[in-house]
């Protein structure tokens, strides 16, 4: 078993164990209730949603005490720009042994979305401990980073899709484009790719120089992708057993080292060259700086649906030692956080309330 499910009225979002203390960890207010609107699709029973539920949007992401901020602005950001927001369904990914339980979790997210639908697991580290090697940021080698490559073994089977997504990102568009998206062929996932990136650097000189691994692009054109956004199928993932396939390269790196950034070069070996490109509108990434300094960095040109702060450096870390990148202000009104908030509103509303015309390079941010 890769996890043990939470308990409880599915779509409310119980788990069963921990305790409640919950405010000593974090504070946050509450979301406003977002509701559909009347073009909508027709949900199950008033106050009960299944996770079966053919209407809904389907999201994974991971849920701890580290990212927790990140992960309820991206809720919200979520809900505010969704058409449909009573139409999405979020399944929590929790470590098992987190500070915070994932009980404590659960009530932070029900007490801050109390209309969400949504369902926590608990992700056993033990899983997948033994087939992580060193990185070259610690933050790389979190048992958690790897739960993705478990959604199938861990959603219920009748979840035949769904968005995964990273726990440093805001969506400033309508989740449910990104869901209709259509897999061609036998495509399994599709992101965004960047074939300009230099492939090579994301292996070591040890991988490029066997007589043999290199062989796994011969019949493919590999292109970088980040995983923190991709459309998953998990139909085919299962049937494909794409979890064992990873794990097959996980192994093989503790024997030998052929790459050096944690859970995403795995993925590359599998996918790379057999992606869904997706418009790179859906994740405008590393907007954290590098994975060392953490640097600022601006927008890519174009237009924006998805705002991803992967690399070392978090919104909330850089607002908080103020000391922000220009584009952390982007983030921070989906931020629900309670201390200071007030001092944040007046430039929240600015934010929202402005005009395309005077955010250059922004023009599609706000809808």
């Amino acid at each position: 078993m890769y996890m043990r499910e939470g308990k409880g009225r599915e779509g409310k979002g119980d788990v069963a164990g921990g305790d409640y203390g919950y405010e000593g960890f974090f504070r946050f207010a509450e979301a406003p209730d977002y509701r559909n609107g009347e073009e909508c699709p027709a949900k199950g029973h008033k106050g009960y949603v299944s996770s079966c539920d053919p209407s809904l949007v389907h999201i994974a992401m991971t849920l701890d005490s580290e990212y927790l901020r990140g992960s309820i602005a991206a809720v919200h950001s979520i809900l505010r720009h969704s058409s449909c927001p009573e139409n999405v369904f979020f399944h929590f990914i929790a470590a098992e042994f987190d500070p915070a339980s994932p009980r404590v979790l659960t009530q932070l997210v029900r007490s801050t979305f109390p209309s969400l639908n949504f369902k926590v697991y608990i992700f056993r580290e033990d899983t997948v401990i033994n087939l992580i090697s060193s990185s070259i940021r610690s933050a790389l080698e979190n048992p958690l980073n790897y739960a993705r490559n478990y959604l199938g073994d861990i959603l219920d089977p009748c979840v035949e899709r769904v968005i995964y997504i990273d726990s440093d990102l805001v969506v400033v568009d309508d989740i449910r484009k990104l869901w209709n998206i259509t897999l061609t062929e036998s495509r399994v996932i599709g992101a965004p790719e960047y074939c300009h990136a230099v492939f090579e650097k994301y292996f070591t000189d040890e991988f490029w120089s066997d007589s043999v691994l290199p062989r796994v692009f011969d019949s493919r054109k590999p292109c970088y992708f980040n995983t923190g956004v991709m459309v998953m199928d998990l139909v085919r993932w299962r049937k494909g057993n794409y979890r064992r396939k990873i794990e097959n390269w996980m192994e093989l790196q503790r024997r030998r080292r052929i790459y050096e950034l944690g859970s995403l070069p795995p993925f590359l070996l599998v996918f790379a060259g057999n992606v869904e490109a997706i418009d790179h509108r859906w994740n405008q990434h590393g907007l954290g700086g590098d994975n060392v300094k953490g640097s600022c960095r601006p927008l890519h040109p174009g237009p924006v649906s998805l705002l991803h702060w992967s690399g070392k450096g978090k919104p909330w870390s850089r607002l908080d030692a103020r000391k922000p990148c220009p584009v952390d202000h982007l983030w921070e009104p989906y931020d629900l956080y309670k201390p200071h908030r007030n001092h944040r509103l007046n430039h929240q509303q600015m934010l929202l309330s402005a005009s395309s015309s005077t955010l250059v390079g922004y023009s599609n941010y706000f809808i």
